[in-house]
């Protein structure tokens, strides 16, 4: 069973930095594209920033020029880098990744979430 775990959520005040870290395990053989999406309560989730295998990555406008997204392809984990955070960026972030897995084919697989709050 696939498994992400996700880390680094948590109250930082408005100007802020913080870093996710989303880390994939077991049964994987190659990870095409990751990605975080956040969902603040009465909202939609929504993308916030995506990377392929090749280091190409897509932002969405709220977050350019904020948000920097990274990966460590040896160790199948993503992070977001996340400066100037700003209230309305409070939200539960999820981790996404679509992966090949050494047994059962191709899966798209979500982390549990991580609470990040930006408040003063």
């Amino acid at each position: 069973q696939v498994q992400l775990v996700e880390s680094g959520g948590g109250l930082v005040q408005p100007g802020g930095s913080l870093r996710l870290s989303c880390a994939a395990s077991r049964n994987i053989f190659s990870i095409n594209v990751m990605g975080w999406y956040r969902q603040a309560p009465g909202k939609q989730r929504e993308l916030v920033a995506s990377i392929t295998n090749g280091g190409s990555t897509n932002y969405a406008d709220f977050v350019k020029g904020r948000f920097t997204i990274s990966r460590d392809n040896v160790k199948n984990t993503v992070y977001l880098h996340m400066n100037s955070l700003k209230p309305e960026d409070t939200a539960v972030y999820y981790c996404n990744a679509d992966i090949v897995r050494r047994i059962g084919g191709r899966l798209t697989s979500w982390g549990q979430g991580t609470q990040v709050t930006v408040s003063s």
